[in-house]
């Protein structure tokens, strides 16, 4: 009976180690993300996709709606149609808007700045709603231009009916769409960081209605490089979190949908970075803004013109793999002056000897135009009583 004991034993033992390698061999979707509906993980800078869960499935996405009406209002302070301290009256219809909220009151002032704080910690439908109106006239109007950005970021799969997320029947997004549309943030408006990576902080700073704002986003405390997006929960959309964290000049943006709480949706999410970040390293060619090409202007309001990269250049690499050498060569297809900074101009193409890895768009360091007449004119005078006189017609 002792001999029987011991034999089974071993059998029971040696079963259980033998178990573990099957385990390991499961898919990875299964160990990530198993209680999201769907769900991505992106290398940002190159939009590389590195996992994904139904990437595509439409489905209910809440207040992660409110990145596409972030995207709107950061482009509209950037072309100066409004500014981050343009002060802004508060509607009726903005301040009867339930959920998620920074309590506006009606006939309230409130700068767009405190505005654009509350809807990116606090997910406040009222403020989005009052954005809204201020760029668009109406919420209806607001939410066509929404519906255009998405068709221009090429994006299938998403269409809304509201400007704030709450559940509406044909309002609808995918995983992929919303890391697309996280990575038009992060790439193109990084200055959303400047409020997404904020854990607490104050509306109506100066006023006897200061008021505390929390960001629902706890993972920009609790883990290490997170600085940002934005949470979502309806009932329809369950928990959803669009999140980013940077790296070692590597930036992921995660995204999960349909979780059933808010902790598995933070540890999913959370899985998903480590995955992204344990496995994966970015060679870094150059970074965003530096200088790879110069060339002399005439007849300018800058004496050169100066090619700068729009995001970093970098090749996402497994961490195993070997490190390569890589090339790259600048391609300029615009010349042709006003050029605003920003604009694409060209392209950088990155090459593993002769095959193309990777393309960055370029932009120009600074603002550049061709002078007026009358600037050439005072130039000549100028370059006359310099000693470095040259016609200005010519």
């Amino acid at each position: 009976m002792k001999y029987l004991i011991i034999i089974f034993s071993l059998f029971f033992f040696s079963s259980n180690l033998f178990i573990i390698p099957v385990f390991a061999e499961e898919s990875v979707e299964t160990e990530l993300i198993p209680g999201a509906v769907s769900g991505i993980l992106m290398e940002a800078n190159s939009g590389k996709i590195v996992f994904s869960k139904e990437p595509d499935k439409e489905v209910a996405v809440a207040s992660m709606t409110k990145m596409v009406a972030q995207i709107l209002i950061l482009e509209a302070i950037r072309n100066e149609k409004i500014s981050w301290d343009d002060v802004v009256t508060v509607s009726q219809n903005a301040s009867d808007m339930g959920g998620s909220q920074i309590y506006l009151s009606v006939g309230e002032k409130i700068s767009v700045r405190d505005l654009f704080k509350g809807i990116t910690m606090a997910s406040a439908n009222d403020a989005t709603v009052q954005m809204a109106e201020v760029l668009a006239g109406s919420e209806e109007a607001f939410v066509r231009q929404m519906n255009q950005k998405v068709k221009d970021l090429g994006l299938k799969h998403t269409v809304f009916k509201n400007c704030t997320g709450l559940d509406e029947e044909g309002h609808y997004s995918s995983a992929y769409d919303m890391a697309m549309i996280a990575r038009e943030l992060v790439v193109n408006y990084p200055e959303i960081l400047e409020f997404s990576s904020v854990y607490e902080d104050y509306l109506r700073q100066d006023t006897k209605n200061k008021f505390w704002l929390v960001n629902t986003n706890k993972l920009v405390r609790f883990y290490e490089g997170a600085d940002g997006l934005k949470t979502g929960h309806t009932d329809a959309a369950k928990y959803c979190l669009a999140a980013t964290a940077k790296k070692n000049n590597l930036r992921f943006i995660a995204i999960v949908l349909g979780e059933e709480n808010s902790n598995v949706r933070n540890q999913e999410v959370m899985n998903l970075l480590d995955y992204g970040f344990n496995h994966y390293q970015m060679n870094l060619i150059k970074k965003k803004g530096d200088i790879l090409k110069t060339v002399p202007l005439d007849k300018a309001t800058e004496s050169h013109i100066s090619y700068v990269p729009v995001s970093d250049i970098g090749v996402l690499t497994e961490k195993s793999a070997q490190q390569k050498k890589y090339t790259y060569d600048v391609k300029i297809e615009n010349y042709q002056l006003p050029i605003q900074k920003g604009d694409v101009v060209g392209e950088v193409i990155v090459k593993d000897k002769n095959k193309q890895v990777i393309t960055v768009p370029l932009t120009v360091s600074k603002s550049v135009s061709s002078l007026s007449f009358f600037e050439l004119f005072i130039k000549s005078i100028s370059d006359l009583v310099s000693g470095n006189f040259t016609f200005f017609f010519n």
